[in-house]
């Protein structure tokens, strides 16, 4: 989170990590049921708490499995809010593997980032121009890891 907070590799996530509203949550299951009872119990988590987001990080696995387990992640979460993808070996469709423009979306581990859409939704309207923000957080690592 230091890295992604101090590159200001997202803009919107700064405040509420300063302001403690950030839950990290390490996934209990093992299987994809499992998985999915732990990501709808951050979101009974969130629905309760003054939190803003919760980072499920979830067991290592094969990017194929969890590309699997991230589609079904975002049928059955509930419309109040949206999820972000992060795996170790994330792979922009457009990109080589060893493109330094994909670790935008790499962690150390599997996480589903689950985000209330409605404050998403109040962070894009403050913010200039969220277009030009995956091109620069994509040139950013490029400068720094080529």
């Amino acid at each position: 989170m230091r890295v992604v907070v101090g590159l200001n590799l997202c803009p919107f996530a700064k405040t509420p990590l300063e302001q403690d509203r950030v839950r990290f949550a390490e996934a209990r299951g093992t299987s994809p049921h499992e998985l999915l009872a732990d990501l709808l119990h951050e979101c009974a988590v969130l629905d309760t708490s003054g939190l803003s987001t919760s980072l499920l990080v979830l067991p290592e696995m094969p990017f194929e499995d969890y590309l699997d387990l991230y589609a079904a992640a975002e049928d059955l979460v509930p419309e109040a809010y949206q999820l972000a993808s992060f795996h170790p070996d994330y792979v922009f469709a457009d990109a080589e593997p060893d493109d330094p423009a994909n670790g935008t979306n790499r962690a150390p581990h599997p996480v589903i980032h689950l985000l209330r859409r409605a404050e998403v939704a109040e962070a894009i309207a403050r913010h200039p121009d969220t277009a030009s923000i995956p091109e620069r957080n994509a040139a950013l690592l490029r400068s720094l890891l080529s």
